[in-house]
Formats: structure tokens, sequence, C-alpha cells
């Protein structure tokens, strides 16, 4: 007997099949991608891993979240970690004596998980918050594990914290060290849910803030407004131009839907129409730092991806994967870092995700499985470090020692008509045919090479598809999950020996709505 599972299964595939199948060549636009080995754009923006994002501190002291952060690492080689809570409860930063009201400090857990993180050569992007509970003015928390938002009920005694621990950790990992780390106060202060005071409350407490991290060093990097949307950043340059307050950096939070908090994934989230959004909105941050007195501030986005929502399922999806590739390409000029949020399922906001695929901001689930987006960061890495100019907008073309490299995507809104993303993302949507695409290379090293293509789309790298043809089982066996690592395990769907002869290579690969292409000619030896 035929199961309704089964029939979706084989539906699913008999769709991305006919639907990407080469007989449909001659309808397909052509595309071309040309490239002279000899004419170099320059480096290679490194803008995609300068900074990852993580939900809070004590999640980092899980076993499975630093395994995950470590395969991360040999893969993508990001710069710098963020996330909330370092002075949470659950981090047991700060306490007071119960008689004397004296403050305790204990840097212990901070310094496991500082300690970790530098052993896998990433460095911390401090985020300050939230506020202790002894050292809290209010009681108003935020999540599932209870952040405090409120401000501190004495800024003798948040200063004296401030200045303690940032001292501790020149003690402990040198001044070299630490003068390479950014510190950043508080997150997204302009929403209530996360600060309980007003736009001024959030200027004092950054100003205290950064007179107590430069008090220990003048060179220490420290910067805000930390804001949702891209909100306050005018105000608070003028604020700190006018107060002489300094600025080492901007940083600022975007999403691609049209809520900017959700908070127990509760909200119908749609993704925005025009498809710019987040770039036109690097760009114009940037704008505003240039017509300011902080010229010279670096811009941070701290935060963004295509939903706000840790219960959102296009993060799921590949869909997701190529928007990832079309915003960094079109922010990277005007951007330091765009920090992804976040690098793992292990995230506990709106409580622990209670199914493996639910939609959670994510590179990898919890059971260790790649999602589409992290091979999107992966296929940047793999890119060589020197740029070559190219005029096609959706890819790049790079070279190394080792030969050359191609990353071409496209981009299509998903979904044509209105629609939430809790309701179109439920279900599998095969992709359309859309491009061939030429690849020209000239002036490049005659000789044997070998060929590799790899590609994210559907049911190529694609495991939340293969979910979806489960029946979206709430838990999932071992056998069911040995099937979804081995349908995200990124092995190469072409691998040939082929040969450059007269300093030409030309090769032709299609290309379907919403998917990633990565091509490798690695030079024999």
């Amino acid at each position: 007997m035929v199961t309704s599972n089964q029939l979706a299964k084989v539906g699913i595939a008999l769709l991305c099949l006919l639907f990407s199948g080469t007989s449909y060549a001659q309808q397909l636009q052509k595309r071309t991608i040309s490239i002279n080995v000899n004419s170099v754009k320059g480096k290679k923006s490194t803008v995609f891993n300068e900074c990852i994002g993580a939900g809070r501190a004590n999640e980092g002291l899980r076993a499975d979240w630093q395994q995950q952060l470590t395969t991360l690492q040999k893969d993508v080689n990001f710069k710098y970690i963020r996330f909330h809570g370092l002075l949470h409860d659950d981090m047991r930063v700060y306490t007071e004596d119960k008689k004397t009201g004296e403050p305790i400090y204990n840097w212990q857990y901070i310094d496991r998980l500082y300690d970790f993180l530098l052993s896998v050569k990433i460095r911390p992007f401090v985020e300050f918050g939230f506020m202790p509970s002894d050292l809290a003015a209010g009681t108003k928390t935020i999540f599932w594990w209870k952040g405090n938002v409120s401000k501190p009920k004495s800024y003798e005694k948040w200063n004296a914290l401030i200045t303690n621990l940032v001292q501790h950790w020149k003690e402990r990992y040198g001044e070299e060290e630490v003068s390479k780390w950014y510190f950043e106060v508080w997150n997204e202060p302009d929403l209530k849910g996360f600060f309980d005071g007003t736009q001024d409350d959030y200027f004092e407490l950054y100003a205290n803030t950064v007179k107590s991290v430069k008090s220990v060093s003048a060179a220490y990097r420290v910067g805000g407004p930390a804001t949702s949307a891209t909100k306050w950043v005018a105000d608070f340059l003028s604020y700190c131009d006018k107060n002489k307050v300094p600025v080492d950096f901007v940083s600022t939070h975007d999403y691609g839907t049209t809520s900017v908090l959700d908070e127990f994934g509760t909200k119908k989230q749609q993704l925005k129409s025009i498809r710019d959004t987040i770039a036109k909105d690097v760009k114009t941050v940037r704008s505003l730092i240039n017509q300011s007195a902080f010229k010279a501030a670096e811009l941070h986005f701290t935060e963004w991806n295509t939903s706000p929502s840790s219960r959102d399922p296009i993060h799921d999806t590949y869909q997701n994967a190529a928007y990832i590739l079309h915003v960094l390409k079109k922010a990277s000029s005007n951007a330091n870092s765009m920090s992804y949020w976040t690098f793992t399922d292990i995230f506990e906001e709106a409580g622990p995700g209670q199914t493996p695929f639910h939609g959670g901001f994510g590179l990898i689930n919890l059971q260790d499985i790649k999602k589409p987006s992290y091979y999107a960061y992966q296929f940047l890495n793999q890119l060589g470090s020197t740029e070559l100019n190219n005029t096609d907008e959706s890819s790049y073309a790079c070279k190394s020692k080792d030969g050359l490299q191609f990353l071409v995507w496209d981009y299509t809104h998903p979904y044509k008509n209105y629609s939430y993303n809790q309701d179109y993302f439920n279900t599998a949507h095969p992709s359309v045919a859309k491009n061939l695409v030429q690849l020209n290379a000239s002036n490049v090293q005659n000789g044997a090479y070998t060929l590799e293509i790899y590609k994210v789309g559907c049911q190529q790298n694609d495991p939340y598809t293969l979910y979806l043809e489960m029946g979206k089982p709430n838990q999932i066996t071992k056998a069911q999950e040995a099937k979804l690592k081995q349908a995200a395990a990124g092995k190469a769907t072409v691998k040939q020996t082929v040969k450059v002869i007269n300093g030409k290579f030309k090769y032709e690969v299609q290309l379907n709505e919403n998917e990633i292409v990565f091509v490798m000619l690695k030079k024999n030896r």
C-alpha cells in the first residue's frame, strides 16, 4: 500500500525534475559571465564572515553549541560572535551581599565561554546586557529565559561592574587581544520589550558605559545604538557629538519582513516585496555616519536575516540561502560587517524548538543538520581571496593560487501574491528553471584542472524539503536523521577533469529560481 507521505515524496521529486529539466533549455534566459584572470577588482570582501550571531551567552556553555561552532569555524571562519545575556543571572556575573548590599563579581562562566571562543579563533563582539536582577531598577523581562530589561538602579554600581569586568579581560587576555574586540551597549533599546526606558535613558546608559570601558583603555572600541530597523542612528550621533561622547562604531539591525519583534514566534511574517531593502538601509545608515561628526566610525549590522521570528519556516528553506547572497553582495560596500542572526537553532528566546525544523534562525538545526543557508556562507568562504572584475550582479568570480571559483545565484521573490511565510513555506516549492549560465574565462593558465560543481536549491542540499516529504514529524528517528544529513552533505554534483587550451575556459550550467551554483576549477599538480 502506498502512503500519502510516499506519494508526496514522489510528487515533489517529479516536480523538481520537471521544472529543472534540460528539456526546457530552449526556453531559458541566457546569462553570460565573462572574466579575465588578469583583470582584478581587488580583495574579496570579508563582510560576510566578520561576525555571526548566537542566542545568549549561557547557551554557549553547552557541548553541542560548542561542537557546532567548531564545525562552522572550519567551514566559514567567522572573526567575531555576538550574543545576548552576557550579564544575565544564569551567568552569575553579579550579585549583592544580602546584608551589606556590596557587589559580588563572578567571572568564571564568562571565562569558560570566552576561553572556548578564542580557542576556535573567534573573538567576542561584546554586547553589554541584560541587567543582573540585583542591579536592576525594575523587574520587567523578555523571552522564555527572562532577560531583565531594566535600567541600572545605580550607575555607580553599573560603572564599577563594567570597569571591573573589562579590567578582568585585560588581565586575562592581554591589552593587545582585548583592543581587537568590540563593545556594544545593550540590544534594541528603541523597543520597549528590550529596554524599559526612554531614548534619553539609553543615551545615559551608553555614556556611562563608554566612560567605564575607556577608563581601562582608551583604545577599546565602543559603539551603539544597536537599534532595530536602523532607528535612532541620527539622534544617537547627534547626542554623542553634542555631549562629547566617543563613538567608535555604529551598530543597528535590519530584517527582511514587515515585523521587527516577534518574541514568541506568534506573529505572521511577510517578506518585503522590495528586494533590496536591507542593502538600501545599509547605504542609508552609512550616509548618516558620513554626514556626522563621526565619519571614521565603522558600521556594523549586528543582526540581520530574512525574518525576526525564530518560528518562521523561511529560515529552513533553500530560498533563504539565495536571499543571503543577494543581500550580502549589495550591502558589502557600505558595511564593515553583516552579522547573520544566528549560527545555530540552539536558541531559546521563545523556548527550545519543539520540532527538528521549526523555522529557527540557525544555519544548523539542533540535530547538526546543515541548512541551505549554511552552504551560502561556506561557498563565500571558499572563494579565492582575489575578486575579478565581473559585470554580473548576482555572482562572484575569484581566483586563488589553486585556480578559479564562480559563485552564481538567482534571487526571485518566492511568492508572487500576498502571502505569509508561515503559510507559504510550510509546503514544498519546486523551483522553475531560470537561466542557462555561460561561464567564460580568459588568460587561464593552460593545463589539466579538476572541475567541481556544487548546488543549493530544490532537493540540492535541501533537507527541509525532505523533512516535508517525511510528513513534518515532530520527532525524527535515527534513520530519518541520517537521511536528512545525507541530503545536506554538500557533495559535488559534478567532478571531472577538464583541459584549458589557449588560455580559455568555458562551461555552461543551468540555474533555477532561487538556486545557488558554486563552480571550482582547481589546477592539477
